[in-house]
């Protein structure tokens, strides 16, 4: 009865089946692979200090900034440039800016965006303080650049020019005629250029929490499996209903064919075309009169 399975149809089902399985089960596992690293570094992250136990180093030395750079202390000396306000950034639940200046760093790398500290209420350039002259060298946080879903950022646009809504290079490239580091720094209490300003403390590592992502993947694991066991629902069936359909042949039960319209029979008193033919042909064999 199920000789049928040796058919080249079959064998294409067959062959399918035994591919998309396998695949879907490895594609499955990868995704909850990807899930189980995104909790990893959650959990990391939590247990980790934001600001990193290990020895301060040259910022050189730690960009490009990522998970594991983000929170280090990090060094520079240069000359302090170009003043910009953050405007909306709050401390705690006060509501104020910070004060980021440029430093161009003294061996000619691009210049190192410096967050030295926050002001209270609206941003005035007439308040904030400026920075010192001459070189300088200093240390803060290494923190990695803004983008337009880090919490905080202003991103409503029609800013002053001496304004920018995100920490970054992107925003800060065009406004000043040099190369900025796509990254930025905070200062601690005690450095140069924080003096009259609040400490701003430094953020999470990025990319370490449970975030949509780590949920999207969660959800594509469940997919793959569905997928997997949809094919095997599918050849099962496919397989019942070829077993019966032969079973049929086997007994000598004809397969049900589509149902064969049915004649409507004439109104009483009409007569068909095959009426209508006899009866001219009964008129033409009809004798002729005598004469």
């Amino acid at each position: 009865m199920y000789r049928f399975l040796l058919t080249p149809r079959w064998w294409g089902i067959n062959l399918f089946v035994v591919l998309a399985i396998p695949f879907c089960v490895f594609m499955g596992s990868w995704q909850l692979g990807r899930f189980e690293d995104r909790a990893q570094a959650h959990k990391e992250a939590e247990e980790k200090p934001v600001v990193s136990t290990e020895p301060a180093a040259p910022v050189g030395e730690l960009l490009p900034v990522d998970k594991l750079t983000s929170g280090r202390v990090a060094e520079a000396t240069g000359t302090y440039a170009e003043q910009f306000l953050v405007p909306a950034r709050k401390l705690g639940d006060r509501e104020g800016h910070y004060v980021l200046t440029l430093l161009r760093q003294s061996d000619g790398s691009p210049a190192l965006p410096v967050v030295r500290g926050w002001l209270p209420g609206t941003a005035d350039p007439d308040e904030a303080p400026a920075p010192p002259e001459g070189e300088v060298s200093l240390s803060g946080v290494l923190q990695a650049p803004e983008h337009s879903g880090s919490p905080g950022v202003y991103k409503s646009g029609g800013l002053p020019a001496d304004q920018v809504g995100i920490i970054s290079a992107a925003s800060l490239v065009n406004l000043v005629p040099y190369g900025v580091e796509n990254a930025w720094v905070t200062l601690t209490d005690g450095q140069p250029g924080n003096a009259g300003l609040a400490p701003v403390p430094p953020a999470a590592t990025p990319g370490s929490g449970l975030d949509l992502k780590a949920f999207q993947n969660l959800g594509y694991t469940g997919e793959w499996f569905v997928f997997a066991g949809f094919v095997v629902f599918m050849w099962f069936r496919l397989l019942r209903r070829d077993a019966e359909v032969a079973r049929d042949e086997a007994l000598g039960i004809a397969p049900e064919g589509p149902p064969q319209p049915v004649a409507a029979e004439p109104p009483a008193g009409v007569g068909t075309a095959e009426d209508a033919s006899e009866d001219a042909g009964a008129e033409g064999r009809q004798p002729a009169p005598a004469p």
